[in-house]
Formats: C-alpha cells, structure tokens, sequence
C-alpha cells in the first residue's frame, strides 16, 4: 500500500450526478464527500436542496443550465432573472465556482438551436454574474464532447470540425476574454471499446506501457486522456487560441455494461480512476504543458439507475446509492492525524469489490 499525505494537495472533482430514484439524500452526500476529502463537485442542474445542504460546507461547486434553457437564457433579462433565482441567494456561503453552461450541446441530437444559442447565453449569463459583482469568483464555460474534433491523432495533428469551428472560435474568444477554462468529457474507454484489437487497454488505464510519440513534437505520451486533452490544445491553437486553460469536465470507467462493451469490468473500473487519482495527487500536466496542472472532474460518485443507454451508462459510479464502494478505487481517508492533514490510501490491488 501507498499512502500519500493529502494535506495541501488539489483535489480531484467528481460529478454528483442525480439521475436515480434511490440516491441519498445532499447532506449525506456531503458527508461522504467529507470523508474522503472531496472538495470539488459538479452537479447538472441548480438543485436548490443540494445548493442549500451545500452550504458552509468546504466543497467548490459547479453548476449546470441544462440544454432546453439556453434559448430564454440569450435575452439578458432572462439571464439576470436566472443569477438572481438560482446562484445569488445561494453565494457565497455555497461556493459557486463555476457555471456549466448546458453539457456537450455540439453533440446533442437536435444541436441546431443548442449551438446558436450557446455563446450568446454564456455572454448573458457572464453579463448577469458582472452586475451582480459575482464574475470575479464565478467563471462561465461549457463541456464539450471530444466529437467536436475532426483529428485527434497523433495529438499535434487537432483540429475541430469544419462544421462547428465558427462557433467554437465565438466560444475560445469569450473563454479569453474572462479567463475562463475550455471543459472537455473525455473518455479513453470508449476508445477502447471500439477497437480493442488496436488500442492497448494498458495506454488507455494508466498502466506501465511503452506509449506513443507523436512524430512532430517529438513528446512522448504514456496514457490517452493526456493525447486527448493536447490535441484539444492543438485544435485550440489553430484558432488562434493556444494559450486557454483545458479542463477535464468528465472522465470515467464503467464498472459493469453489456456483452458487446468490451473492457466494462470492475477490474478496469479500479484501475483506470486510481491511476487516474494517483497522477491528480501528484498534480501532474500533459506533455504539452507540464507545468500546468492538469483540472479533472471523475465521472461519477454513484451508479444512477435510472440513465437510458446500455447498462454501462448506470454503471460510472465510485460508490453504490447505499454509499457502499462499488469497488475500492483507493479513495479512503484514513484516520486523521493530529495534525488534522488527511491523508489518502492508494491500495495497488483492484480486487476488493464491495458487493
């Protein structure tokens, strides 16, 4: 076992997602979150129970405006109304930190209306945050699905879509403009999935391996996530916009899918997200950008069971809705020192599964 002091290091995030009918309630996931020493969330909504168990609490919280919203949210009014309904009677004694605005809308079905009301209703929401003096602790952004990029391979070779580049180019100027981050979900295991006869499953978990190169930089890559998020760098680049901070918004492993979801084990499950955790304690950057930390929000703290697709998509949580492991990831506090710095247990075996 490893047991890496957690004392003055950045957290990792998780998403606390809410699509289940037998989840426990905010404030016992609050505590839990407490217990581990979790102090970043992302929720998909502005859930006023969670805002208000939130409280007081020491968790950084990000917010969501959910899809269907974005067309009254481009009329500035609406926006304010919004700020002044959802975020301020709630700030700063919740700490808002950020608002996702909509979720992966390049991907979304009927994307039309979604991607032309997207920039104007950040702008609006922005604006709203800036009268209310909120926009200095409150950074607006949305997440993007990696199916915005045409290339992603080999990483210096990114580039988006012909077809969403006008519109991703009105977004990297605004993200610039108030310093705010690009969020991508990013996931190697659907990678995998779709050919796992060519991608190492060792590249895509973390695991020791001998990776690739890319041949014009000449930067050596150990694992997928870290090529995914520098061909975004590129993409970004080619734009005219190189100098934007890239988060992760979303990254997991299922524990559990359907036959034909090749790798969908707990075993892989482990693996991936404590590796995943160990290279977030040592606050580790791409090979693009080593000096900068790289931001990743864990996809997800419990299995939801009422999520449509294949039974992967209920299948992403680090912990069942009864709070028990879905598998040991690592993830455990151990007791508190006098100190009061906690301290987190890496176990190097992924076999302790909690039934």
């Amino acid at each position: 076992m490893v047991t890496l002091n957690f004392s003055g290091v950045t957290s990792i995030g998780i998403n606390y997602g809410q699509v289940g009918n037998n989840l426990p309630p905010p404030d016992k996931v609050l505590d839990l979150l407490s217990s581990l020493k979790l102090t970043k969330a992302r929720i998909y909504d502005t859930n006023p129970t969670i805002l208000t168990a939130f409280a007081n609490s020491n968790v950084d919280l990000i917010v969501t405006v959910e899809n269907q919203m974005l067309a009254q949210l481009v009329d500035p009014q609406q926006a304010l109304q919004w700020v002044n309904t959802h975020i301020k009677p709630y700030f700063p004694a919740t700490r808002i930190t950020g608002i996702a605005v909509g979720n992966e809308v390049f991907t979304e079905d009927d994307t039309s209306s979604f991607v032309t009301n997207l920039v104007p209703a950040m702008v609006s929401i922005h604006s709203a945050l800036a009268q209310l003096g909120l926009d200095t602790y409150i950074k607006v952004s949305t997440p993007c699905s990696l199916a915005i990029l045409q290339n992603s391979y080999p990483p210096s070779a990114g580039s988006f879509k012909p077809e969403v580049t006008t519109v991703i180019s009105q977004l990297l100027k605004f993200l610039q403009a108030t310093n705010a981050p690009f969020w991508i979900n990013a996931y190697p295991y659907f990678a995998y999935k779709g050919d796992p006869g060519r991608v190492s499953l060792d590249y895509v978990l973390f695991n020791p391996n001998s990776g690739m190169v890319d041949p014009y930089t000449r930067l050596h890559y150990d694992n997928m996530l870290y090529a995914m998020v520098d061909a975004v760098v590129f993409a970004m680049g080619r734009l005219g916009y190189g100098g934007i901070e890239v988060g992760v918004s979303e990254t997991g492993w299922p524990s559990k899918g359907d036959p034909n979801e090749i790798g969908a084990t707990v075993e892989n499950a482990a693996v991936y997200n404590r590796n995943l955790l160990r290279r977030q304690l040592e606050n580790e950057g791409t090979p693009l950008r080593p000096n900068m930390r790289l931001e990743v929000y864990l996809f997800a703290l419990f299995n939801e069971d009422m999520k449509p697709g294949p039974t992967s998509e209920r299948n992403y949580g680090l912990f069942q809705p009864d709070m028990t492991m879905a598998y040991n990831v690592g993830l455990s506090a151990l007791s508190t020192t006098s100190t009061s710095s906690a301290s987190i247990s890496l176990t190097s075996s992924a076999t302790k599964v909690k039934d």
